[in-house]
């Protein structure tokens, strides 16, 4: 039986394998890929970011404007996020199976969260900035919606996995729906809720920067700026201060998680 059990999961396996090199054979061939082709091409790109992707002096002294953008991109993803996870968690309360007022706001805010988590952040800036121009806000928007669909599905599961003993004790004793989410649900969802919220700051932080691009704000619209100009040097600059930040605020967040988990 075992056998039986361990030949099958291999047909399965081989199937699938065989299925997914058939579907990159054929994107390849659609989309005119030639492997051999990137290969080949790949010592001269090496060669050009060796050459061009160089932080020089003068480069240097524009950092000062860089930081100046990255100060800014940082306080626009932390305000968003924020923001938006207030929002995201009265949603979520009304959505969750634990917490829900009744059958009818459960749905609507689980439709809310799944319509709003999947339009791309991208989506988000280009229809924005056809109403709101080429500005701060525009970014801020666009982060917050994007971070209030991912967070409110976020927690909803999060609320979902609370011991539902607990919060039956309390409603048992007469206590308020207000009470019952002070006392029972909060407590225990808290360190899960802020874990979500971290991430979701180094997430908006990376996406921020093609944000920027778009809405002209930020280290976005500086990195846009002297990409078109040419000016590589500074392009490098302006990605290794990036990787910096981001690096940075994961370190930062992952000893606040070690801390509060």
């Amino acid at each position: 039986m075992d056998i039986a059990v361990f030949q099958k999961k291999k047909q399965r396996m081989t199937l699938f394998m065989v299925i997914l090199i058939g579907l990159t054979l054929l994107s390849a061939r659609m989309t005119d890929f030639d492997f051999l082709h990137s290969v080949q091409t790949l010592p001269k790109a090496l060669s050009w970011m060796a050459s061009n992707l160089v932080v020089t002096e003068q480069a240097l002294t524009k950092m000062p404007s860089i930081l100046d953008k990255l100060i800014e991109t940082i306080f626009l993803s932390i305000t968003a996020t924020t923001t938006a996870s207030v929002l995201a968690l009265l949603l979520a309360l009304m959505g969750s199976h634990t917490t829900k007022i009744n059958s009818f706001f459960g749905s609507l805010s689980r439709i809310i969260a799944s319509v709003y988590r999947n339009i791309p952040i991208v989506a988000w800036a280009l229809i924005l900035l056809l109403s709101f121009g080429q500005s701060a806000l525009t970014g801020y928007f666009a982060l917050f919606l994007a971070t209030f669909g991912f967070l409110t599905r976020a927690f909803i599961e999060t609320i979902d996995e609370t011991s539902s003993s607990s919060v039956e004790a309390l409603r048992a004793t007469g206590a308020t729906y207000f009470q019952v989410v002070a006392k029972a649900v909060i407590p225990e969802c808290s360190p899960q809720i802020i874990s979500w919220v971290l991430f979701m700051i180094e997430t908006n932080i990376r996406s921020s920067t093609l944000v920027g691009i778009l809405t002209g704000t930020g280290i976005g619209f500086a990195f846009d700026l002297y990409y078109k100009s040419m000016n590589y040097h500074v392009v490098c600059l302006i990605t290794i201060s990036i990787v910096v930040v981001v690096i940075g605020i994961e370190l930062l967040s992952n000893y606040v998680r070690r801390v509060i988990l």
